[in-house]
């Protein structure tokens, strides 16, 4: 299972690494070292889709963050991303987001963007801490006041309860609005922020007070004032021990004592949850304040 599932990554980051060229089934077979049918079978068994919707759907959800944040000629994304003419372009990117990648240029809108996730990555759960002990980084930083464009679930805590709740398209959609920290985010919600029935883990995207763009259906907005935040950083880890990272990084949160730098743990702004990359490691904000005094 391990080989396998370690194939199919290896596809992954081939098509990540060569989104720009013509990537044929054999490619990937050599990546994954199986037999193309072999390949195929396990890519689609894994993922649930085939190669080459992968492909399709990567590129265009690459192709609209580029039309989103850049000024460029759609005929010059069509040929960057793959597409052998605008034509063709325009009519994939109308079939998935329901738009004119001209129109969209000009007004871009929330879209369901596509999520590549990793091999095995809605299978994994929280069952192991890491055997070493690894380095946490704290430093305190400071978040202007924002809005943020969220999506509340029911009763869910964490992440794989809230994904069973409402699905993990969210992201995609979250993704294609605009940043102000470049990135979606998952947020633990005070009391004060929580409807009546609704979770108090979410997922939104921070954006300036002053956004007055579209709120998609079914999502909610909220505005935070400016807070003080420590910033938890575990050391870069490997995919798929992802659920550790994320272990140790909690724990390390919570037996931390703020009032070593003269602040406490602040309950009335939310905790904050970056999306775990390997690369640069997991990343958790806890809010604090200055105590009085100090």
């Amino acid at each position: 299972m391990e080989e396998q599932i370690s194939a199919v990554r290896c596809m992954q980051d081939y098509i990540e690494n060569h989104l720009s060229e013509n990537i044929s089934l054999s490619e990937l077979a050599s990546v994954s070292h199986f037999s193309p049918w072999h390949s195929y079978r396990l890519f689609t068994q894994f993922l649930s889709t085939t190669p080459a919707d992968y492909i399709r759907r990567l590129r265009l959800s690459k192709s609209a963050l580029k039309l989103r944040d850049e000024n460029c000629k759609i005929i010059e994304v069509a040929l960057e991303f793959g597409f052998g003419s605008v034509d063709g372009y325009q009519r994939a990117f109308l079939r998935e987001f329901g738009c004119n990648p001209k129109e969209y240029a000009k007004a871009p809108i929330p879209l369901y963007l596509f999520t590549p996730y990793k091999a095995n990555h809605s299978k994994a759960r929280k069952e192991n801490f890491m055997n070493n002990t690894k380095t946490v980084f704290i430093q305190l930083i400071e978040k202007p006041a924002r809005k943020v464009i969220i999506k509340r679930g029911q009763t869910a805590t964490d992440y794989f309860a809230y994904c069973e709740e409402v699905g993990c398209d969210v992201w995609g959609l979250l993704t294609s609005i605009k940043s102000i920290s470049g990135e979606p985010v998952c947020l633990w919600l005070p009391p004060v922020y929580q409807k009546p029935h609704t979770s108090e883990y979410v997922q939104g995207v921070e954006v300036f007070c002053d956004y007055d763009g579209i709120v998609p259906d079914g999502f909610d907005m909220i505005t935070l004032p400016s807070a003080k935040y420590l910033m938890f950083q575990g050391e870069p880890f490997n995919e798929e021990d992802y659920c550790e990272a994320i272990s140790e990084v909690q724990g390390s949160a919570r037996r931390y004592d703020p009032s070593i730098i003269g602040y406490c743990w602040d309950n009335t702004n939310p905790r904050i949850q970056l999306e775990p990359i390997g690369t640069r490691g997991y990343i958790e904000l806890h809010p604090v304040s200055e105590v009085v005094g100090k």
